[in-house]
């Protein structure tokens, strides 16, 4: 384990919350395991300067991490969790989510006292990519659609451009049945008929709302794990943001850091102690007794977490069956470029 600073620790000691050492340490190692950070409302802009002494001005500290990493494509897997998840209980949905563009790159002025705009970036080129992404995806792991998530009907340059996108690379995929979704009808179908979604592709807002709402059906933010993947490098982290509210009582839920651990066991070729893990993950969260508040239980988060490890140690030894399940995410690139096909 290698610590890097960003956020307050690194503003503490470096007098900024993403400093050009950090990137510097990331970009070597390849990959990262990333806390929650906190992101203050209406504070989030991050500045970075260059060696070249150019300046990159983010929304965000995590759009800086992902910007400066060269991050494109934040794959947010969510699958249902037996009885906790109720009717949701057979979700089985990831959602790509492009993560270079749209409103999220930051990109707003305030004209006058009384108007603000903000531009919403689409480009080709980045539409492409986490398209081809999405069904390279979707094809290594048996999983049989990709949807295109969009509000074309209104946005007919920028929406329209991502949907015409999507439909160029679903025809290089004749093999990966393909169709496209008003974002809001998304959000209807996702709650509705979970069943109808496989894969869902979209931008970089849409993704980030869509994916909070699939956590709720499943039972809670803390339950959903995420990756960030580029061409050299990979960042793993829950897809909840921080709870201040609830530092040092020791209730959080480490479930979705945990199982974004276990994307990175899978990334770096690890896919045998992945499995394992989300197994395990499966096998105390279903079991229902060792429980944090957020999922209805008294549990704390060192509580919660040693019943995980048992299951991981009785898992290895042997002393644990592996439960009947579906395939869970596999085919995340490794830092050679390799695809490994998994099971869970």
């Amino acid at each position: 384990w290698v610590p890097v600073l960003v956020g307050e620790e690194a503003v503490a000691r470096h007098g900024h919350p993403l400093p050009q050492e950090s990137v510097r340490q990331l970009q070597e190692i390849g990959l990262a395991l990333k806390g929650p950070l906190i992101v203050e409302k209406l504070k989030g802009r991050v500045v970075c300067t260059h060696a070249d002494g150019s300046e990159h001005v983010y929304p965000s500290l995590n759009n800086a991490l992902r910007r400066e990493l060269r991050l494109f494509v934040n794959p947010r897997p969510l699958r249902g969790m037996g009885a906790l998840s109720g009717r949701w209980a057979d979700l089985d949905v990831v959602i790509m989510r492009e993560v270079t563009e749209d409103v999220y790159a930051g990109l707003e002025r305030t004209v006058e006292g009384d108007r603000a705009e903000a531009i919403k970036l689409t480009t080709r080129s980045a539409v492409l990519r986490v398209a081809r992404y999405s069904f390279d995806f979707a094809r290594k792991n048996g999983r049989r659609r990709v949807t295109c998530a969009h509000k074309a009907n209104v946005l007919a340059l920028t929406d329209g451009l991502f949907l015409n996108c999507c439909r160029e690379v679903a025809a290089e995929f004749p093999d990966i049945a393909f169709d496209d979704c008003m974002i809001d009808a998304a959000a209807y179908a996702l709650v509705k008929t979970p069943g109808r979604f496989d894969v869902i592709v979209t931008s970089n807002q849409y993704g980030d709302i869509l994916s909070d709402l699939g956590a709720g059906l499943v039972g809670s933010l803390g339950l959903a794990p995420g990756a960030n993947i580029g061409e050299a490098s990979a960042m793993f982290e829950a897809s909840h943001g921080a709870a201040p509210d609830i530092a040092g009582k020791g209730i959080a839920n480490p479930i979705a850091l945990i199982l974004s651990g276990a994307l990175l066991l899978r990334h770096a070729g690890r896919a045998a102690e992945a499995a394992r893990v989300e197994r395990a993950v499966r096998a105390v969260v279903m079991e229902g007794k060792i429980l944090t508040p957020d999922l209805g239980g008294n549990a704390t988060t060192d509580e919660l977490t040693a019943a995980i490890c048992a299951q991981v140690r009785d898992s290895k030894a042997g002393r644990v069956s592996d439960p009947p399940s579906k395939p869970a995410v596999a085919h995340l690139k490794s830092p050679g470029g390799q695809l490994t096909p998994v099971s869970a």
